[in-house]
């Protein structure tokens, strides 16, 4: 599905959080070593796997991405509760059958506006203090070593998300939009976290055609246009 920067030590994203001044840099290496942190932790604390399915509430974000990357290298089928998903397949958590995984932000916690799903193995992302029941993500993969897990390899007929949609049908997209969006190897991607929740826009589409995202949340249009400036932000997500 992904088509990764030639070097690996190359900026591939890069995460700005204009509320808190935060800027978080990842390499692909780097990345790749995160969401290899969240597959130990999946595989080898939780003894989830192929066949097993999370839910996922949250937002844009570098710790997201690494999120994702490693429960999908693990073969979990995920559901992601975004915004906007038109024309786009479905992520919402639902079904009946149980979640094994529940991954939420804490402020989505308890909110009347959230309906957070169960799971066996619940964890929350960024609070100091996880609310109860829940263990603090962040936390958790500290106590995991950055390489993957040994475990088969995930097939492009497995289903990537609990609707079915399989990670060969979501490489496809992936590639499909990315075209669309004009993307070529080498791309910086400016990308308004605000804009665009579903990740095979911010995360999925830049990687196959092997550019850099530039995410940035709670960003002024003036401050986007310094982050463009001072990125070399060669495209921006519309």
């Amino acid at each position: 599905m992904a088509n990764l920067p030639e070097a690996a030590d190359a900026p591939l994203l890069t995460y700005y959080d204009d509320a808190t001044g935060e800027r978080t840099e990842l390499s692909a290496t780097a990345l790749g070593e995160w969401a290899a942190r969240v597959a130990g932790l999946l595989r080898e604390e939780c003894g989830l796997g192929d066949g097993s399915r999370g839910a996922v509430l949250l937002p844009p974000h570098w710790l997201t991405a690494a999120a994702l990357l490693g429960a999908w290298s693990s073969g979990i089928a995920l559901s992601l509760r975004v915004k906007a998903t038109a024309g786009l397949p479905s992520l919402e958590p639902g079904g009946d059958a149980p979640f094994d995984v529940t991954l939420v932000a804490a402020d989505r916690i308890g909110s009347w506006l959230e309906d957070v799903p169960e799971g066996k193995h619940r964890f929350s992302c960024f609070a100091e203090d996880p609310p109860e029941g829940y263990r603090d993500l962040r936390a958790a993969l500290d106590t995991h070593p950055a390489h993957v897990p040994a475990f088969g390899r995930t097939r492009s007929t497995d289903a990537a998300s609990v609707d079915g949609t399989t990670f060969g049908e979501w490489g496809g997209l992936a590639a499909e939009l990315g075209e669309r969006f004009g993307l070529r190897a080498g791309d910086r991607l400016l990308v308004d976290a605000a804009e665009h929740e579903h990740p095979v826009k911010w995360l999925l589409a830049p990687l196959a055609a092997g550019a850099s995202v530039v995410l940035c949340a709670n960003a002024t249009p003036e401050a986007l246009r310094a982050h463009a400036k001072a990125e070399g932000v060669t495209r921006t997500l519309q």
